[in-house]
């Protein structure tokens, strides 16, 4: 390569006096093959272009560095993404557990919360029914399922909290055997009558009993079900006596309860919702901390005189006891934002439940709680199952 300012080099490579900027021989070589227009070298070629081309290729240059720092850092940022959640929700869906038929409450509220966890979690989630004593059923099978966060348990307080006290031979512990996530809905037990029984609230309710003793029947829906023991806890309050009708589920002591066959019913609220609406029950007292917002007229029995008769069910869910921590919290993160949602909660509201957005830890305090404060009362009226 011959030195710059050498009289023997080829007019395309000598170099100006300017320094690095390249002659207009290099700038004839820039412009199309065959351009008839381009300019030859010379003393008499145009002012050089050299310095325009050589900051168009360092800003190209600055461009390819910058996209790969940012693959890089994509990179970065997918290694560092945690495997678990990835692989735990990666396409496989979710399966939420109830252990009543199609069409109850519990399940009404499970298909809510299955429909927003496609957008929440990115997978899709299902409501499996596995029915049959009184949910206990769906809590082993449960109990016995892989703890990777795929298998959850949409349980009521009655499998948890009660049927271990009455079914002692339960292959499963409630206390240890799962992980609480969260509690999605607190439901108020409601007591209703026949219309043609001429009582409007739970004081002429208790009178009459006293008065016609040992002819007033009281309808639940089963041996050992919230209703039933919301029923023992009224006996103890208004020192009443009631002959308890257990029926095997929540529709058949409607029935009786809308024909007359018995003098009343306590039912959590959802499913009496319709019926109180249409005439055929009249609710005359709510056995729950607050009054229930479709029924803002019907106070509740601690408001009437009658104290510690607070007998609500709740709806929770739960894994498998050995489900990772981080699984537990991202599950629970998702359903309560779920449940904060405004089309899910005045879904519940309309059906008479309480929307809850609970965490795991509320939900460990509140199952242990109910489970000593029912077992207590078992033990104490010596309830045992059919």
């Amino acid at each position: 390569m011959r030195r710059p300012g050498d009289k023997n080099a080829p007019a395309g490579r000598q170099e100006c006096a300017g320094g690095r900027q390249e002659c207009a021989g290099r700038e004839t070589r820039m412009r199309r093959p065959g351009d008839k227009n381009a300019p030859a070298g010379g003393k008499n070629a145009p002012k050089a272009r050299g310095p325009v081309v050589t900051m168009k290729r360092r800003s190209m240059r600055r461009k390819t560095h910058m996209n790969r720092i940012l693959a890089i850092g994509a990179l970065v940022l997918c290694a560092a993404t945690p495997p678990t959640f990835a692989q735990s929700f990666g396409g496989k869906p979710i399966r939420f557990v109830v252990g009543f038929p199609p069409g109850g409450p519990t399940d009404f509220t499970a298909r809510l919360l299955a429909a927003k966890m496609p957008a929440l979690l990115g997978t899709n989630a299902i409501v499996e029914n596995r029915a049959g004593a009184n949910a206990t059923i769906a809590a082993d099978h449960v109990a016995r399922s892989a703890p990777d966060g795929h298998t959850l348990y949409f349980s009521t307080c009655g499998a948890l909290a009660i049927s271990p006290h009455i079914m002692p031979k339960l292959p499963y512990d409630p206390l240890r055997d799962f992980a609480p996530i969260g509690q999605v809905v607190n439901a108020s037990s409601t007591l209703a009558v026949h219309p043609s029984l001429p009582v409007k609230n739970v004081k002429e309710f208790a009178a009459l009993a006293r008065a016609r003793k040992g002819q007033v029947t009281l309808a639940s829906s089963g041996v050992g079900s919230i209703p039933h023991l919301a029923l023992e806890l009224l006996k103890a309050a208004a020192k009443i006596d009631l002959v308890h009708v257990p029926y095997k589920g929540a529709a058949p002591s409607m029935v009786d309860a809308m024909g007359g066959q018995v003098s009343a019913i306590i039912l959590d609220v959802t499913p009496l919702l319709p019926h109180i609406r249409a005439g055929k029950l009249r609710a005359i007292g709510i056995a729950g901390e607050k009054r229930v917002e479709v029924l803002p007229d019907v106070a509740t029995l601690e408001e009437q005189g009658f104290k510690n008769v607070e007998a609500a069910n709740w709806y929770a869910i739960l894994a498998p006891a050995k489900t990772p921590r981080e699984l537990v919290n991202r599950l629970s993160q998702a359903i309560q934002k779920a449940m904060s949602m405004p089309d899910v909660r005045d879904k519940l509201l309309a059906t008479g439940a309480d929307p809850v957005a609970g965490t795991p830890e509320q939900l460990a305090a509140l199952l242990e709680r109910d489970y000593d404060k029912w077992g207590k009362l078992i033990r104490e009226k010596n309830i045992t199952a059919e």
